[in-house]
């Protein structure tokens, strides 16, 4: 994971260098070059970085006495590589006869990493345990010193618990690199769905434009152009979703390979000094959310009877459509839908929606609607339709004669919910001709002094008025006719002559 980090002693020094400069050095980052992971750079630099012990296992050890030969064997007291040649000779010094050397033989016998690892604050003793509370390998001299009163154990104790919390994240990894990988299988099968349906509809295309001579054949390239685009726009949606899944399932691959050598091939010091920056980085890609179902679908439908405008002084039809209006879903409003008067001019609006019941959002449907009296069959209203160009369309009409009207609203042929419904036609609304007011004669008890909201007098000096009818006493209501309430329509004059008044009201 971390191999892209590694550097020669003079990128080390080099790293070294500012950070001594630096009273306060900010903490820096630097992103991994093979698997783009962000890892925090520590106040040495780069060469204090964990190195991939794995990696270098891979190669062949040089002797450590002579530094000439390969390494064939390890000396268990002193830790050193030897050669062949240097192998013998520490065989035969007096101070080291008695060491026990074994032959290298597997890799990770052969990795620099199975060399003891050594403090890098107290240089001659070597990391063999683990603070539990600080998270880290530390030497004998570190636990009386900076880790005193800390809780630590040998490293070969705690490893086992480690490793079990990365191997842990290891199963969880691998399952999703497994759920990644029928994704991209549904984006490939998605993308060739695509495809093979927009080369359905351009053969559909192709035989409806067949009929027509040139200005057919342009409408049906331009028809062609629009299809590719949409393809294109659609296709180009799955790559960016395909390319973002494709990174995250290589970060992840590269992830699990990595933590699968680790654990395989890597000493139990490896595995605790590099566990920490391999479990952030699984726990970091197992975070990414991401969708498991392509980001597009291959819903593409060409309509023969759309009107397409001109092409070449010709009317051309058909046309690409991502929505398709429903007449079964479409839906007619307005306060007075089911109610009219006599010689005024009403109406209601017509709303066009799609399969799914969302409004289309464009206009150019085609769409039908009559009325027609249901008593006098030669008696029509003939109503206006206004596209308004959003998938609304508003139907205005002016009926003549009262009665009952059958109402059909069809789009493309087909009625749309509620139609037909009937129509109430009443007759001309009759205003009052009269004054909303309160009678004060009658509401006074005749008083002679009372006056009246009209301006109305009657002989003999009375300031009241007299209107024919009976009295409202404390009630506002029409001259004319009685009625109690302002927005009626008027009855006319009472039907009962006995009790209009004989007194006639002049008008000042």
């Amino acid at each position: 994971l971390l191999s892209g980090y590694k550097a020669n002693s003079e990128q080390s020094k080099m790293g070294e260098g500012p950070a001594r400069a630096g009273t306060a050095a900010a903490a820096i980052t630097v992103l991994c070059p093979l698997c783009d992971a962000e890892v925090s750079l520590p106040p040495g630099g780069v060469g204090q970085l964990p190195p991939d012990y794995v990696e270098l296992g891979r190669g062949r050890l040089g002797c450590d006495l002579c530094a000439e030969g390969a390494a064939v064997g390890r000396c268990q007291t002193c830790g050193a590589a030897l050669c062949p040649f240097c192998r013998q000779a520490h065989r035969r010094q007096k101070k080291t006869a008695s060491h026990a050397v074994t032959e290298l033989e597997s890799s990770k016998d052969c990795s620099q990493a199975g060399r003891p690892l050594f403090c890098p604050s107290h240089p001659s003793e070597e990391l063999r345990l683990f603070c539990e509370q600080c998270d880290q390998p530390v030497c004998r001299d570190c636990v009386v010193d900076r880790h005193r009163q800390h809780p630590y154990d040998l490293a070969s104790n705690v490893v086992h618990r480690h490793g079990d919390s990365l191997r842990m994240l290891l199963e969880s990894t691998q399952q999703r690199v497994s759920t990644l990988e029928g994704v991209l299988s549904q984006i490939d099968g998605m993308g060739s769905a695509v495809r093979v349906r927009a080369e359905a509809v351009a053969t559909e295309i192709c035989l409806f434009a067949s009929g027509y001579v040139k200005a057919i054949e342009e409408h049906r390239d331009r028809l062609l152009k629009q299809l590719e685009d949409l393809k294109v726009q659609k296709e180009n949606l799955l790559q960016l979703q395909k390319a973002q899944l494709q990174q995250l399932l290589l970060d992840m691959r590269t992830g699990v390979e990595f933590t699968e050598r680790l654990l395989t091939s890597g000493s139990d010091l490896e595995i605790l000094i590099t566990k920490g920056v391999v479990a952030s980085r699984l726990a970091k890609l197992n975070s990414v959310a991401y969708s498991t179902r392509p980001s597009v679908d291959d819903n593409i439908q060409f309509s023969p009877q759309e009107r397409a405008g001109q092409c070449c002084g010709y009317e051309v039809y058909g046309a690409i459509l991502n929505k398709v209006v429903d007449p079964a879903k479409c839906t007619l409003h307005g306060e007075d839908l089911c109610i009219a008067r006599q010689n005024e001019l009403t109406g209601f609006t017509l709303l066009c929606n799609d399969t799914t019941g969302e409004q289309m959002g464009r206009g150019g449907e085609s769409v039908r609607v009559t009325i027609t009296h249901k008593d006098k069959k030669d008696c029509a209203v003939k109503p206006t339709v206004c596209d308004n160009g959003d998938g609304t369309y508003h139907v205005s009409y002016s009926p003549e004669e009262p009665g009952l009207y059958a109402v059909c609203v069809c789009v493309k042929g087909q009625h749309v919910q509620g139609s037909p419904f009937t129509l109430t036609v009443k007759n001309k609304f009759r205003k009052h001709p009269g004054v909303f007011h309160c009678c004060t004669f009658c509401s006074s008890g005749g008083q002679k002094a009372a006056r009246c909201a009209c301006g109305g007098t009657m002989p003999g000096g009375y300031q009241g008025c007299g209107h024919g009818h009976k009295g409202h006493p404390g009630c506002p209501h029409w001259s004319c006719c009685g009625q109690v309430t302002k927005s009626s329509e008027c009855l006319g004059p009472p039907n009962d002559s006995s009790q209009r008044s004989l007194l006639r009201t002049v008008a000042l």
